[in-house]
């Protein structure tokens, strides 16, 4: 009988003496950073004040790899003493107030709050990922799912970023490295 073995490289998630530590470091930046929203083994991110709505169009069109949210949505600024109204159904784009700087070693994975995901509040459809060596904000896509209509204001700790020490250095060159709109 042969043995086998197999060898698992396991992505390590940050705790919060590790993410502080890479601070410390250089090597993970959160600009404006405040201590008390790191948590356990994440970092709060609150809403940031610039949004796009999609246009109301009953119109079709291709999806494909040169697919422009800008054709068919309109950019919005909030006031930070002004609400966003999110009709049921619906799905606006939003940014974090925060700007996050990783180096090639970390990358980043965005969740929601599980306090807003129960009522229906989502933050992301698919795009948690944030790759190595960006420096940017977050662009959220916020829908909501729920029955009714919700309100949220800009600074509200709407998600939380986790961070992951990658196996091999990496570095993120698309086109979103540093957006700072949604």
């Amino acid at each position: 009988m042969k043995l086998c073995l197999i060898s698992v490289i396991e992505s390590m998630m940050l705790s919060k003496n590790e993410i502080l530590k890479e601070i410390r470091k250089g090597n993970l930046k959160v600009t404006p950073f405040d201590k008390k929203n790191v948590g356990p083994c994440s970092i709060d991110l609150r809403l940031g004040n610039n949004f796009r709505r999609f246009k109301s169009k009953k119109k079709m069109f291709l999806v494909n790899e040169n697919v422009n949210e800008n054709n068919f949505s309109q950019k919005f600024n909030l006031k930070n003493n002004k609400f966003l109204i999110i009709k049921s159904g619906e799905l606006v784009l939003g940014t974090t107030l925060e700007k996050i700087k990783l180096n090639n070693s970390i990358c980043g994975k965005l969740d929601g709050r599980s306090r807003f995901a129960r009522i229906g509040l989502m933050v992301h459809v698919s795009s948690s990922l944030v790759q190595p060596g960006v420096n940017n904000v977050q662009v959220l896509e916020i829908i909501n799912l729920s029955p009714f209509t919700l309100s949220i204001q800009p600074g509200l700790k709407i998600c939380q970023i986790t961070f992951h020490k990658l196996s091999s250095p990496a570095n993120y060159n698309g086109k979103f490295k540093r957006q700072t709109q949604p």
